[in-house]
Formats: C-alpha cells, structure tokens, sequence
C-alpha cells in the first residue's frame, strides 16, 4: 500500500418523516449550516478510506477530526490519522498555516516534532475525504447537482467544479489533477437538516507523473459527523516543537 495525501471534511442537509410511506421535502441544507456558522463552534467527524484498484480493496486510512468555524465556513482543523501500518500522523491548520507531525519525524532536526510552512489547509493525505460539506459554496454545489430521495443525496461532480467552490480542494495535492475527474457521492441528512454522513468515490485518471503509480486507483472514503454547532477549539502547537527547516 502506498501513502500518499490526503484531508478532509463536511456537509448538511435533512430530512422530515412523516407517515409511511411518504417522506416531505429536506429543509434547506444551506440554511442549516449557516446557522452553525459561529466563530468557536464546529464540528467532529471520523472517517474511513479504502484503495482498490478494481479487483481488491483494502483499508488505508482511519482518520479523525475537528473543523472549526468562522461566520463564513471553516477556519481551522486538526485531523489525525493512522494509516493501514499503523503509522500516526497529525496536521493542525489555522491561520493560513500548516503544521505536521508524524511523517516528516525523521526529517526534522533534534527536539522538534512539527513542521510548519503558509498554505495548505486542504487533504492532509490523498486518503480522506475530498468533499468539504462544511463550506457553503460546495455544499450549494452538492445539492444542486444530486438528486434528492428521502435523506439522501445522489450525485457527482468534477474536480473542476469543485476548484470553482471549494477553498478545502484548491488548496489539495489532487488540483492539479485532470478537471475531468468525476466524484461519485452521497450525502445522509438528519432532520435538522445537517449532514450525519458523507462518501465518495473518485478514480486516477491521466494524472500528473508525480502521481502516476496511483493511475487506474479508486478512493473510497466514509465520513460521519457529529456535534454540530459544539464549542471546538483547534491550537497551534507548542512553539518550542515547530521548525520550518528540515534536515534533508
């Protein structure tokens, strides 16, 4: 199994129950999300992503997390993950900075554990989830482009309607690959009208060299989120441990 990079994060929708057999019409997810939009607030989640390449599958990643709002989306995250050989890493971002530990440990000098550099912000690893239903403009874009059954939403879109909406997949390793790709998704909506779960499915298509031993690969990712609107708080780490030199 490869590592490669990855993120992650969030979504919102709902659903109303109301007599067998009919179901009434999702409240308005957007609406939903927005109103959880409080500077402080946000929300967790866990998710698992698969590799296949079209004959077997396999677990490559266990992640979990926080997101952190501002009034217009997230702001922060921190997200830990542990890959199918059990190798831990961790990425915080906040404040138009990233920090890392784990991956880079033998890269960093003596007594430092994070590397910090400006940017980023998008999929800590490929293997997470590329969907960001906690921005409002892909959200938006979700919905418009799904179909609706009861409370769930059906749908797909390309990476470059997704590079016009979402900050979280501008700012990945994957914007760089072919605006062609389709991602496969479905969306589960509670009746508050908020996001409970989130997959979906992309396949490497004509991808750059850099990425080339991942050409014909399926990532498969399932989000749950939990705790939407609870008081989160996502900190830099210690100052002592952050370095923006490696060693080699």
């Amino acid at each position: 199994m490869k590592k490669m990079m990855i993120t992650a994060v969030v979504v919102c929708g709902a659903f109303l129950v109301t007599a067998a057999p009919a179901q009434a019409a999702p409240q308005d997810p957007v609406r939903a999300l927005k109103t959880k939009l409080v500077a402080g607030y946000g929300v967790r989640f866990t998710e698992t992503a698969d590799w296949s390449d079209g004959t077997d599958t396999e677990q490559a990643y266990t992640n979990k997390g926080v997101v952190q709002f501002d009034t217009k989306g997230p702001a922060a995250y921190d997200i830990a993950s542990t890959a199918w050989d059990e190798e831990k890493d961790r990425v915080i971002y906040l404040d138009k900075t990233t920090y890392l530990s784990g991956a880079l440990a033998e890269r960093l000098p003596k007594g430092k554990t994070w590397f910090k550099y400006k940017g980023g912000g998008g999929m800590p690893y490929l293997y997470g989830q590329i969907l960001n239903p906690a921005e409002p403009a892909t959200l938006s874009a979700l919905l418009k482009k799904g179909t609706t059954a009861g409370n769930k939403v059906t749908g797909k879109i390309t990476f470059k309607d997704l590079a016009k909406v979402s900050p979280w997949f501008s700012r990945s390793e994957v914007r760089s690959w072919p605006g062609g790709t389709q991602v496969e998704y479905t969306l589960t909506l509670t009746s508050a009208g908020l996001v409970s779960k989130l997959w979906s499915s992309f396949t490497a298509k004509g991808v750059p060299d850099d990425f080339s031993n991942y050409e014909n690969s399926t990532f498969i990712v399932e989000t749950r989120y939990t705790g939407w609107g609870s008081k989160v708080s996502v900190k830099a780490p210690s100052p002592k441990t952050v370095t923006d030199k490696l060693t080699s």
